[in-house]
């Protein structure tokens, strides 16, 4: 009876998942659902230059679509469309330069090295840069690609340029080049994963029946690939959307972005404003997620 008892017990599934749920349960709550409800919550909050007005109102989210409904004098787009474009604009450019840098240097990681223990040093070699602050990865680009920096020093020296190019830095190649820098390595890693799960028969079987190298690549390998294709690409997109450091550093805080807009806000204590904007920027990035989710499940390719 007594083993019976205990073999019952181990195997009853009512109670021991919920416990060993419970702690990871209890993280979740404590710094995302709580935190965000908060954020959702102060969003309808009133505020003046002194404090914050506890009292439900519209007023942010009015605000943050004031004039948005026709274009100005100029011919542009409100604040807010004109901010959200321009972040729309550097992830779409930086998730298209990841992906192509990141599915290239997974496939010759996967494919092209043999050696475990070389595609390991390979792979330690790409993460060296993290070992760093993103922000001293960004500033040593400051001398490289300044106006008296090695790089237009040494166009001008070869006759390339007769001035410096005033381009390189502070402008939108700087923020794009920037990004491409710092977060190529998040769309590495899950495309390796995926590529690095591909059965070889698979190959051999496509080589067996005649396909070429290109038509191995389309038709087995990006398929197979998409799980990591798709989980780079989130974090790609939702890094992006929510930088503000990047933009301010390289941009020479002259390039607007959805980020940088909301950390102004909270330094002049508009925190409900900020909080506002926070929210229609969650709700537009969980809106390209679910779009890419559709495009490929990710619960059934896991």
């Amino acid at each position: 009876m007594s083993t019976a008892a205990s073999v019952s017990t181990r195997t009853d599934p009512g109670v021991h998942p919920w416990w060993q749920a419970l702690p990871f349960a209890a993280v979740f709550l404590a710094f995302f659902v709580i935190p965000l409800g908060l954020v959702l919550m102060v969003s309808f909050w009133d505020f003046n230059e002194y404090e914050l007005l506890p009292a439900f109102t519209w007023r942010n989210y009015a605000s943050i679509w004031e004039g948005c409904g026709r274009l100005n004098e100029y011919g542009d787009f409100c604040v807010t469309l004109s901010t959200y474009l321009s972040t729309l604009k550097f992830a779409l450019l930086s998730w298209a330069l990841t992906l192509v840098l990141g599915f290239a240097l997974a496939y010759f990681l996967a494919f092209h090295v043999h050696s475990v223990g070389m595609q390991t040093l390979l792979f330690v070699l790409c993460t060296v840069p993290f070992w760093t602050s993103n922000v001293i990865r960004m500033i040593a680009w400051v001398p490289l690609l300044g106006r008296n920096g090695l790089l237009n020093q040494g166009l001008q020296a070869s006759g390339l340029s007769g001035q410096p190019l005033e381009w390189l830095l502070f402008s939108d190649f700087s923020v794009l080049l920037a990004y491409v820098h710092l977060y190529t390595m998040f769309m590495i890693v899950p495309i390796f994963n995926s590529m690095m799960r591909i059965d070889r028969s698979l190959l051999e079987a496509a080589r067996d029946g005649g396909a070429s190298a290109w038509q191995t690549l389309w038709n087995v390998i990006v398929p197979l690939s998409r799980t990591g294709i798709l989980i780079g690409s989130i974090f790609i997109i939702t890094i992006v959307m929510g930088d503000f450091v990047t933009v301010g550093v390289m941009g020479g805080q002259q390039i607007a972005s959805i980020g940088k807009l909301i950390q102004v806000q909270t330094s002049y204590l508009q925190f409900p404003l900020a909080a506002a904007n926070a929210v229609v920027l969650l709700l537009t990035v969980l809106m390209i997620i679910w779009g890419l989710t559709r495009v490929v499940d990710i619960r059934k390719e896991l």
